[in-house]
């Protein structure tokens, strides 16, 4: 007899475990710190835009080391972070007391938020390592009944076979110059075959799967202020390659 219960526990237990070994050189990557001040600022307006005013009890999901939480809690945001890795969470703590800011850090899966309610649920770069992206998001409309989903995320792996091409351009080129790659390893593959957008996450996916738990009509943006602050960051031999695209899908709220 097979044991969903007990197989869904060891998928967590070992994307748990990669994160964690993870959180010791994740910053390093320049994809996921802060970036230039051009870029910084480029993410201020996006989440200004979406967030609106503040004071609004935000949950950032898959929080890592604290990318979008730190950025909100600087907007004047009362920020919840959560990551089911506590070896991220630790470095988000440590931004946040080097910054001087307030953020909750809860330990979970994404599936299972804390209470809410929230005026807000965001996330950067998230359901591509979720085993069941409808049921968290299904969860987080839960605890933010009347709020808005704002979801950043990039056209990335195979989900286009246009941009997949530049991205094994743009990933050739990283090794010839050098660079680090951009996490500690791979997932392994009796990892990846669990999870259904590990391929890649395309918009329209993404919208439906959004339109389809709960959260009403999406809206999608393109973010361009933030590739053009991070293509100004390339070296000249890489700018012809471009960036990846990136994309918001916004829903709920008002």
């Amino acid at each position: 007899m097979s044991d969903p219960a007990g197989r869904n526990g060891e998928l967590t237990d070992k994307v748990r475990a990669w994160w964690d070994a993870d959180a010791a050189t994740y910053d390093h990557s320049s994809d996921h710190g802060p970036g230039s001040p051009a870029q910084r600022a480029a993410w201020n307006a996006a989440l200004h835009r979406f967030l609106g005013s503040q004071g609004s009890r935000v949950l950032d999901v898959g929080a890592g080391t604290g990318f979008l939480s730190l950025a909100a809690a600087r907007l004047g945001h009362r920020v919840t972070a959560l990551d089911l890795s506590g070896g991220m969470l630790e470095r988000l703590a440590e931004h946040a007391g080097r910054d001087g800011l307030e953020v909750e850090v809860v330990q979970g899966a994404a599936e299972e938020p804390p209470p809410g309610p929230f005026d807000a649920v965001i996330e950067r770069h998230l359901l591509w390592t979720l085993p069941d992206p409808g049921a968290a998001l299904a969860a987080w409309r839960g605890v933010a009944p009347e709020g808005r989903l704002v979801l950043f995320e990039g056209l990335w792996g195979g989900a286009d076979p246009v941009e997949a091409l530049r991205s094994q351009a743009r990933e050739g080129l990283r090794k010839l110059r050098g660079e680090p790659d951009h996490h500690h390893d791979h997932y392994d593959a009796s990892v990846t075959e669990e999870l259904p957008l590990a391929g890649g996450t395309h918009p329209d996916k993404v919208v439906e799967l959004v339109e389809a738990t709960g959260w009403g009509p999406a809206r999608l943006e393109r973010l361009r202020d933030i590739e053009w602050a991070q293509l100004l960051q390339q070296p000249p031999s890489a700018r012809l390659l471009g960036v990846t695209p990136r994309f918001a899908v916004v829903a709920g709220g008002t």
